[in-house]
Order: structure tokens, then C-alpha cells, then sequence
């Protein structure tokens, strides 16, 4: 029996087993699998957290006492949730339990960072594009905060219990003490609409991470970034990661966008590709307006990405954006020879009609 409703007033703590990696952890009954794993360091496939994206389900061999938060039918339908799969960011253990991983990467999985909470003050809000704001928060205590390029934060919505959750574009705190943050401006953003029309230089905002695996394997193999809209932050954070290491891998990088008012961050992609060796970015507009002038690629990214790649078979792909962009150029890099282990993707899911999420933003 999987259970949905009320938590119980008492909050015990039970173990579950991971399998295949034989990992095993404890979990207070108020939380769910996903956080308690991240609180213990242990990195396991996820997305939105929210129920919607499906990239932390995994299947329950042992133990049947399970509560499921509310999630999305499309991430978990009925009938797979009878046959025994459940989603770790929405599921409460009442009892041990043995879980199968469906989704998961040995390397990342034991090089989890510890989650703080943090305070951090507002040093400045840049509009990059008409609706995309570059933030720029500087920590207050603690000082700094380890993570890994391509992870995110969740960030409390002020006035409220809600928090939302973006990625950071650049790759440490350490010295500065600063977090930058792309995140895309919506009328109705619980968030996103806050940061547009109320939030000032030297307020403080309470967050706490890091959290996600959408960070660079240890390998020499050639990479493939395709990103959209505020996806653009844990690819920037990868390619200024790259780029202090030193790295030479070879990597192009396809940004889509709507106009040419759509693009960001142009100088500092060009000036990469003079520090990267081998690096390319290709950014394409899916509806180039009459004035913009432009020359470049046309079309929505996958097919721009369809035009310049025949063969990734020893390629690994990153992809971040909104859900359409993400599910169609999946795949279509399956096509390309890409293996599904080396497609990583962080899914920008929506948490409402015009909320987007980063993870859910």
C-alpha cells in the first residue's frame, strides 16, 4: 500500500536502502527521501522537486508504507504508482524501505556538499534581456557556501513559506562571498514578479542548498550544451568553470532564444570562445524579428543542433530550459549516438500557470 494524506503526528525515523549502490539512510517521517539524502550528502537524481519532472522515480522493492506529497500525474500515473514506483521528492517513509534506483550516477552520488541555510543581502539587479534580471547576492552568514558549478539554491519568496529554486551562474563563493543567479521575469511569478517590482539593492534573502547534479563529470569525452531563457546560468557557471581550470575539452554551446532582444551574455560567450580552445557557442533565433539584423542560425535550437551534429557517440550533453526544449532535444541526442547515462538535463518545470521553475523558479 502506497498512502496518500495527512503525515502522522509522530515523527519517527526509518531506514531505507538504495539499491543498487547498497547505500542506506535515515529519514525523519516529516521529510521526504530526496531531502534526507541531501541533508546526509548523498546526491541522487532529481529536477523540480516539486512531483512534476519524473527524474528522481525510482521503484520500491521493500516496504509498502509510503505517503506521497502532491505530484503530477504525468511524473508518476496511476498505474505506475500501483506497480510499486514512487517520486523521492514527493515520498514520507513510515516503515524501512528498500528503493531501487532508476536514475542515478555512482560518480556523483557519494560527492554530496553539505545543504546550509544562508542569509545574503542584494548587491545589484540587472536586466540582461527584457525579461531575463541578473542577481547578484552577497553572502552574510555564513560567508561563503561550497558548491558545485551547476547546482542550485532555493531562495525563500519574502512575505511567505514558499521558496523557489535557481541556479547559480558563477562558481564559488569563496573570496567575494557573491551569488549570481539568471532568472526569467513572469507577471504572476510568485518570485520572478517580487524581484521585479519590490526588491532593492540591500534587502536580504534567506536560501539554502546546494542542491542538484547538473555538474561536469570527470572526463576527456566532448561536450554538447543546449540550453533556452534562464537556462543559461548552470551552462555559464559550466563553460567559467571550464574555463579557470583550464580545461580543453572540446564543447559548443546552442542557445535558443525568440529574438534577437533574447540573447544575453553575448560578450562574455564570445570572449570564451577565445580562452576555451575548442569551444563554440551557437545561439539561434526561432523568430528573428525584421529589424534585428541577424545572420546567424534560424530555428528552434534542436534543429539548428540536428544541422551541425552527426555524430556524439563520444560526446556527453547538457541541456537546461524550459520542459518543450529539454524533452524534444533528449532524443534527438539519443539519435545522434549520445548514451542516455551522459544525457544530463536540468528541467525548468512549472509550478502554476505562469510560474516557471528552476527545478521551479
Amino acid at each position: 500500500m502506497i498512502r496518500e494524506g495527512s503525515q502522522s503526528a509522530m515523527a519517527d525515523k526509518h531506514v531505507v536502502r538504495f539499491e543498487p549502490v547498497g547505500i542506506e539512510i535515515e529519514v525523519d517521517e516529516r521529510q521526504t527521501v530526496l531531502r534526507a539524502a541531501a541533508e546526509q550528502g548523498i546526491m541522487l537524481m532529481h529536477g523540480c522537486k516539486e512531483g512534476q519532472c519524473a527524474s528522481c522515480k525510482s521503484f520500491v522493492l521493500d516496504g509498502d508504507d509510503i505517503e506521497l506529497d502532491r505530484y503530477s500525474t504525468f511524473a508518476l500515473p496511476d498505474y505506475e504508482k500501483e506497480e510499486g514506483f514512487t517520486l523521492l521528492c514527493r515520498a514520507h517513509v513510515y516503515e524501512d524501505v528498500t528503493i531501487e534506483l532508476l536514475n542515478y550516477d555512482e560518480e556523483m552520488i557519494r560527492s554530496g556538499l553539505p545543504i546550509q541555510q544562508a542569509v545574503a543581502e542584494v548587491v545589484a539587479i540587472r536586466p540582461v534581456t527584457h525579461d531575463l534580471r541578473h542577481l547578484v547576492l552577497r553572502l552574510v552568514e555564513p560567508r561563503e557556501i561550497k558548491f558545485f558549478p551547476g547546482q542550485y539554491v532555493d531562495i525563500v519568496v519574502p512575505g511567505s513559506a514558499a521558496s523557489r529554486s535557481f541556479s547559480m551562474a558563477n562558481t564559488s563563493s569563496r573570496g567575494s562571498g557573491e551569488l549570481e543567479f539568471v532568472i526569467k521575469v513572469y507577471p504572476d511569478g510568485l518570485f520572478s514578479h517580487f524581484l521585479d517590482a519590490r526588491l532593492a539593492v540591500g534587502d536580504r534573502l534567506e536560501l539554502t542548498g546546494p542542491f542538484g547534479v547538473f555538474t561536469l563529470r570527470d572526463s576527456e569525452a566532448d561536450l554538447v550544451f543546449v540550453g533556452g531563457g534562464a537556462g543559461m546560468a548552470p551552462i555559464l557557471s559550466l563553460l567559467r568553470s571550464m574555463a579557470e581550470r583550464g580545461l580543453r575539452r572540446r564543447a559548443t554551446f546552442y542557445y535558443g532564444a525568440r529574438t534577437r532582444r533574447d540573447l544575453c551574455f553575448e560578450d562574455e560567450l564570445r570572449a570564451l570562445e577565445r580562452t576555451l580552445p575548442g569551444f563554440r557557442y551557437v545561439p539561434a533565433l526561432s523568430e528573428p524579428a525584421e529589424g534585428d539584423g541577424w545572420t546567424g542560425e534560424t530555428g528552434l535550437i534542436t534543429d539548428v543542433v540536428k544541422r551541425h551534429e552527426s555524430d556524439l557517440s563520444r560526446a556527453h550533453a547538457y541541456l537546461c530550459g524550459p520542459p518543450p526544449m529539454v524533452e524534444a532535444a533528449m532524443p534527438l541526442l539519443t539519435a545522434l549516438g549520445v548514451a542516455g547515462k551522459h544525457i544530463y538535463y536540468d528541467k525548468f518545470t512549472t509550478t502554476g500557470t505562469t510560474e516557471v521553475g528552476g527545478q521551479t523558479r
